[in-house]
């Protein structure tokens, strides 16, 4: 018996093989498209594409074009070829802009570059796209079933590139480049408010003022120590029980001596 089962399963593997590709072979496009979504039914998404992509051109202007596309682009993203799947979608949702997979064909473009997004490390041009086409998905469906989760994806990607700001900015007072450091920090903490990295912003931005102000040359000392000043005091105000505030008053207190002897010589 147990010989018998592996034998009709050997058998059954062989004609379902034969039959594959048999059909890859054909020129009947009804046969291609009826056994693509047998096997897109089946999970097994990688045959069911090829099959799929022999009888896409043939189906333009068909009205089983809009199942055969839709199938096409969810099959690959099924298979995480996220850059396939998304241009594909786009392609479906541009085509059939009344089909009622309109919303999930949308949903899925957008997620499929959420899923390209890298390492905040790594250059975020694939993270801007996701978030603009998330929101754009928001815009025209702001009651969609899946908006709970569009709106955890986007929180992901924004944090992503206040990470991404973030260390570049540490980055450069991490190098003694302050006057970029500051720079960098100043425009985080305006394109960022609301940022979970904002304490530490503002610590490291006061940080490279004063490394900036005691290193610099003598006709240069005086405004900088004044600006980095009022870094401590927009700092303290706001995290007057940080980590960092002990450290801060240390600066701080250095700033103030130096600035005696100019407030002496006036």
């Amino acid at each position: 018996m147990k010989n018998s089962f592996y034998i009709l399963l050997l058998v059954l593997l062989f004609s379902s093989c034969n039959e594959y590709q048999k059909a890859l072979k054909s020129e009947d496009i009804t046969e291609k498209f009826k056994l693509g979504e047998q096997l897109y039914n089946e999970g097994k998404y990688s045959k069911a594409n090829r099959l799929f992509e022999q009888i896409i051109p043939k189906y333009r202007g068909k009205p089983q074009a809009e199942k055969l596309m839709f199938l096409n682009a969810n099959a690959s993203y099924e298979m995480e070829q996220y850059y396939i799947s998304g241009y594909h979608f786009e392609r479906f949702v541009s085509a059939y802009p009344n089909s009622e997979k309109l919303e999930e064909a949308m949903f899925k473009s957008a997620k499929s570059y959420y899923q390209l997004s890298p390492i905040f490390s790594k250059d975020q041009e694939d993270t801007v796209t996701a978030l603009e086409k998330l929101q754009t998905f928001v815009n025209v469906y702001p009651e969609s079933k899946y908006l709970a989760e569009t709106n955890k994806l986007v929180k992901e990607l924004e944090l992503k590139l206040e990470e991404k700001a973030y260390s570049i900015a540490k980055q450069y007072n991490h190098v003694s480049d302050y006057q970029a450091s500051i720079a960098s920090f100043d425009n985080f903490i305006i394109d960022f408010p609301g940022s979970s990295f904002r304490e530490k912003a503002l610590f490291y931005r006061f940080d490279s003022a004063y490394q900036l102000a005691t290193k610099s040359v003598e006709y240069k000392k005086e405004v900088r120590l004044q600006t980095a000043k009022s870094y401590y005091t927009t700092f303290k105000k706001a995290y007057a029980n940080s980590e960092f505030i002990e450290d801060a008053d240390k600066m701080y207190n250095d700033i103030e001596k130096q600035l005696e002897k100019y407030n002496t010589k006036s």
